[in-house]
């Protein structure tokens, strides 16, 4: 399945992708795609319901993030090896876990907003997965129990504020639209080999990142058996997985996004984002 929720910020009801690339309501189903309603039997469920008897939603409407309910919204750093080698970096012998802020949550083409003060606001394509079921010391083959799905993350990041202000990353990585999600949350039964997605990023037109989850150190198995060695994790928990070449503070010279830059985003099977880059506003 393919999931969505659509509708205004805050607004937003659940739906599904039928066959025909048309949004479907599953309201009548369901209240969110959150908690309980992420576990395997819930979208078995969802999975039975012939999406052509389903209210279609209005044409052109706003795609929000594609879960809710998130409590953890963890990132990894430096998981593609042929990032690794851009950024000049040893390959981590166990993955970099860092914090994004719930708050930086946003709908798939909804705007990017450069923070104050920023001069070196950057790109990042991810693949991200979603938590189903509460995980807690989860053994990497038993995934499938705990994972409900995958979606596109534009790990949006501030490198000034993630490198130069002290501490950890977490505070060139939170700020508000820095997590656009989305458009769909994929169930893992539509993708066949997560582990050799075709991946790209452009900005206004231009390719910057090209690359494939074959080249992720640490898969997705195995990033949940280890983080949950360090925390629990709930349904609607969000972990994005790390990024491959090209992003643009490694570009010689290094580019960065400034307001009026459009970016697009796509994984094989997940869909494509679109994000507009705007000034900041109060």
């Amino acid at each position: 399945m393919k999931l969505v929720r659509f509708g205004a910020h805050g607004a937003e009801k659940p739906g599904i992708v039928d066959r025909d690339g048309t949004i479907r309501d599953l309201s009548a189903h369901v209240p969110d795609f959150s908690g309980a309603n992420l576990a395997p039997a819930a979208l078995a469920k969802l999975a039975a319901i012939d999406p052509s008897s389903l209210p279609k939603a209005p044409e052109g409407v706003r795609l929000g993030p594609p879960v809710a309910g998130t409590h953890n919204f963890i990132a990894i750093g430096l998981n593609y090896a042929d990032h690794a080698k851009e950024t000049g970096q040893e390959i981590p012998s166990e993955p970099i876990l860092f914090n994004k802020a719930t708050t930086s949550i946003c709908g798939p083409n909804d705007d990017v907003m450069i923070p104050r003060n920023s001069r070196h606001t950057d790109w990042e394509c991810e693949i991200a997965f979603v938590i189903g079921a509460r995980a807690r010391y989860v053994e990497a083959k038993d995934w499938a129990n705990y994972i409900a799905g995958y979606c596109i993350c534009n790990d949006v990041s501030e490198r000034s504020f993630q490198s130069k202000r002290g501490g950890q990353w977490v505070k060139g990585k939170s700020a508000e639209t820095f997590g656009p999600i989305g458009p769909w949350l994929v169930t893992p039964d539509e993708i066949p080999n997560v582990d050799n997605l075709a991946m790209s990023l452009d900005v206004n037109g231009v390719r910057k990142q090209t690359g494939s989850t074959a080249t992720m150190i640490f898969n997705i198995p195995f990033l949940l058996a280890y983080i949950t060695e360090f925390m629990v994790l709930e349904p609607g928990d969000i972990i994005s997985t790390g990024t491959p070449p090209g992003v643009g503070t490694a570009r010689n010279p290094r580019e960065f996004l400034k307001a009026g830059d459009v970016v697009e985003l796509n994984i094989e099977g997940l869909g494509t984002q679109r994000q507009n880059v705007v000034p900041f506003a109060l």
